[in-house]
């Protein structure tokens, strides 16, 4: 059950970062715009969700987002990217406050962030 588990996360993980990729490629509209943003705040929770089980099968806890990330960066599955704090921040900002401005300021960095998730996918499939 676990590993089938598992292999769900991941799957739901890979389909997210696709999803992501093809509403940014999609016309700058509103609607596209804020749908880009829901679709980067669910592939957010996939990524860190992920990272916490392939670090659990290595025999390290994680119990937040920060944590995930810093040992996943110490275990070489992500880089050394001052993004993935950025990321971490607008992820919450993003959940929990909504205007125009930070929407705009959001959007215009989910292409680096999509590039910090296929990163993680990779690391995660090797």
């Amino acid at each position: 059950m676990q590993s089938f588990y598992n292999g769900e996360k991941l799957n739901s993980f890979n389909q997210s970062v696709e999803r992501l990729s093809e509403i940014l490629t999609a016309p700058a509209t509103v609607a596209n715009r804020d749908s880009a943003i829901k679709r980067f705040e669910l592939t957010f929770e996939l990524a860190w969700k992920c990272l916490k089980v392939f670090l659990g099968g290595k025999g390290l806890v994680c119990r937040s987002p920060r944590d995930c990330f810093e040992q996943g960066f110490s275990l070489g599955l992500i880089g050394d990217d001052p993004l993935w704090l950025k990321m971490l921040e607008d992820r919450n900002l993003s959940v929990h406050t909504y205007n125009e401005k930070l929407a705009e300021d959001i959007y215009g960095r989910l292409k680096d962030y999509l590039r910090l998730f296929t990163e993680l996918r990779a690391s995660l499939q090797k």
